[in-house]
């Protein structure tokens, strides 16, 4: 979204002389373009500032000059032409000037509105910095070639003006050296960023994989790498021994930082990975394409797992390791260079983690929260000179499992690590305790990522899992804003009166929804996270029949309906139906469910069943097994002393042995009777034969 996209439309008062003798209807010509120049980054007033302005004047005036050809106000569109040219022409560092301000200006009426700027508008100016960056570090390596050139023509009689030749080239070289160093560092974060993009695309965040950019930036950054040692060895004599040996230093600190880099793992292997199951993942080195020299053997990756200690140590450059922590099998592959694409990558297809063997761990620390990772390693040589160069990367952290039972906890390690680690980190060092407003935007990303939905959690649902996390229900949702919340609430720390953790009960929220709730809860049909004391307090004035759906506080990855019934004497009551699990809803559709519900009427706050969840019946088969009309196995049933009676909202009452037969044709298995006790409202479990009480939690 461009920034004019936003201002345009904001009252004309908030840019009171903003625009002078840069008309307000120019800047809307130029929209987009105007800001997609990088006219804040030139800030001198050198050749090169000169020259980078009077470029951008030209280009604005051919910009224009297109514009004219398809206007209806063409002759308007020529004045603005004519005008730029005779005010900006003699110094085109004074429209830098003015376009700068002008931005400024909207920039800062966009954020007394809005108090952020988008995303997008910081990443385009962090494009644009480094494309006038690398356009000053070309014009710097030509500045010195003019120079080197201009030296050597010079002969004996005239030996001051070549003194002065080479006072200037040493200072020339190291500016240039120093603008490299920082074009290499704008490089290096940019390649920081998109690996922890990449680990919160782990969570469900968006995620630019597109690596191509960052691989045209290392290319360049090289070429200035080998242009500029040539021209330092070039006039190395003159230099002195001392400045020439700094330089050269440099340089190649330069280029070893660019090469291990831009060797990373392009596909990560899985972040929860069982042994004895087939993984895949792949690496990419961003300047093999331009660097790898010719071998007869092929290069070759090789895939390690090793230990957190290992990796922390492989970071911090403490040595190199001596011994895997698992067997990888298929863990070599070639390092392959694809001349089409420009690109050098390996890809492993078929690994297999055989075994782990399992390292000692902190306190109460459980095999589920051990962190490990795939180190993908490679010797190579590089450039004409042939350079050797070890080449390494570590995978994000890896959770090894053996058993299925173990992946919902191993979820909660990976999902911790990838939302809360920071930019540039000791492997894997992670905070134990976060705000809470982090975690509800973790939640938030984790459920629409996983739903496959558009529509996020809510202040009010954010309220609630407050409510559940830090065991405080008296709490207003202001008293949450400045908490924070530890690993331990998290997923260590058994939620009172339960028997799992919190992070146990979201997930399984997580699974039936995205099994069988996505559409229900994209049509904004179920508020699930809310409390059943809330549920109370929003039915209690409703009449007889209003329902409203919620996730079950008590059951991991259950759904209830809580309805009002009024009795004869006005009364109110709120009951909540037993909880129907994934499995309860693959026999028979929550919407189909209501349907046969006849003491549901309207959903909360008063919208007619038919109507909220008409869109969700499936249509009935026209009849039943053997010529019987068509049962719906979710008919009300009662169950009082020793009987068992089936209401049928179609037929009835049905006595206990038919209201048996109806079930067994419905379901295939028989009820079981209730004994002698108190009144009993439920409905069939499905396949267990046996009511599941009414009064659900």
């Amino acid at each position: 979204m461009s920034l004019w996209s936003l201002v345009s439309h904001m009252p004309p008062e908030h840019f009171s002389g903003l625009f002078g003798e840069f008309p307000r209807d120019l800047r809307s010509l130029l929209a987009d373009w105007l800001e997609n120049q990088p006219w804040e980054f030139i800030t001198g007033a050198d050749s090169f500032c000169t020259s980078a302005a009077g470029a951008l004047l030209s280009a604005m005036v051919e910009k224009l000059r297109c514009l004219a050809g398809g206007n209806e106000q063409q002759r308007q569109v020529l004045q603005h032409i004519s005008n730029l040219e005779n005010a900006y022409r003699r110094d085109p560092l004074r429209l830098v000037a003015t376009v700068k301000g002008i931005l400024e200006g909207e920039r800062a009426a966009l954020l007394k509105r809005d108090r952020q700027l988008p995303l997008s508008f910081h990443r385009r100016q962090e494009e644009l910095k480094f494309g006038l960056d690398l356009q000053r570090l070309q014009h710097r390596v030509g500045e010195i070639q003019v120079l080197q050139e201009q030296w050597k023509q010079m002969g004996d009689g005239t030996r001051g003006e070549r003194g002065r030749g080479e006072a200037d080239l040493p200072a020339l070289l190291l500016e240039a050296v120093k603008e490299l160093e920082g074009a290499k560092l704008q490089v290096l974060k940019r390649l920081h960023i998109w690996k922890r993009q990449q680990q919160l695309a782990g969570n469900g965040a968006v995620f630019e994989e597109n690596l191509a950019p960052l691989q045209k930036r290392c290319e360049n950054l090289v070429d200035i790498y080998f242009q500029l040692q040539q021209q330092v060895v070039a006039v190395g004599g003159e230099l002195g021994s001392d400045l020439l040996s700094r330089l050269l230093e440099r340089l190649n600190s330069v280029l070893s930082a660019l090469v291990e880099s831009s060797f990373l793992v392009e596909k990560q292997p899985p972040q929860v990975l069982k042994t004895q199951t087939k993984f895949q993942a792949s690496v990419r080195f961003l300047l093999g394409a331009r660097l790898l020299q010719a071998s007869a053997k092929p290069y070759v990756v090789k895939a390690d797992m090793v230990t957190e200690k290992q990796a922390r140590e492989l970071a911090l450059g403490l040595g190199g390791w001596t011994e895997s922590t698992g067997e990888i099998v298929h863990n070599t592959v070639a390092l392959e260079i694809n001349s089409t694409s420009a690109t050098s990558c390996a890809t492993f297809k078929n690994m297999l983690l055989k075994k782990i063997k399992r390292c000692e761990r902190k306190g109460s620390e459980s095999v589920t929260e051990e962190k490990c990772a795939v180190l993908f390693s490679t010797d190579v040589t590089l450039g004409p000179g042939h350079l050797p160069f070890h080449l390494q990367a570590l995978s994000l952290p890896i959770v090894v499992i053996v058993h299925g039972n173990q992946d919902n906890n191993a979820k909660a390690t990976v999902l911790w690590d990838n939302a809360f680690s920071e930019l540039e980190r000791v492997p894997f060092v992670v905070a134990e305790r976060v705000p809470w407003e982090k975690m509800c935007e973790t939640l938030n990303l984790r459920f629409m990522a996983e739903v496959q939905t558009s529509k996020g959690l809510l202040p009010e649902h954010y309220f609630f899992l407050a409510q559940k996390i830090f065991n405080n229900s008296s709490a207003s949702p202001e008293d949450f804003h400045n908490r924070s919340v530890s690993w331990a609430q998290f997923n260590k720390e058994i939620l009172p009166g339960r028997g799992f953790t919190f992070w146990q009960w979201f997930d399984g929220v997580l699974d039936l929804t995205k099994r069988c709730l996505k559409s229900y809860w994209s049509d904004r049909l179920i508020i699930g996270f809310i409390s059943k004391q809330y549920v109370s307090k929003l039915l209690g004035q409703k009449p007889d029949g209003t329902f409203l759906l919620r996730f079950s506080d008590s059951e991991i990855g259950g759904i209830t309906i809580a309805h009002v019934i009024r009795g004869k004497d006005g009364s109110i009551q709120v009951e909540n139906i037993q909880p129907f699990s994934a499995k309860d809803l693959h026999i028979r559709s929550l919407g189909d469910r209501i349907r046969d519900l006849a003491q549901l009427r309207n959903l909360y706050p008063d919208k007619p069943k038919d109507q909220a969840f008409g869109s969700h019946y499936n249509s009935e088969c026209p009849g039943g097994p053997r010529g019987h009309p068509p049962m719906r196995p979710q008919s009300l049933l009662v169950g009082w002393g020793r009987g068992v009676v089936l209401c049928c909202p179609e037929r009835g009452k049905i006595n206990s042995r038919a209201g048996q037969h109806a079930l067994e044709r419905v379901t295939g298995v028989l009820p079981q009777q209730i004994g002698p006790g108190p009144r009993w409202l439920g409905v069939p479990q499905a396949g267990s034969g046996q009511l599941r009480p009414g009064p659900g939690r």
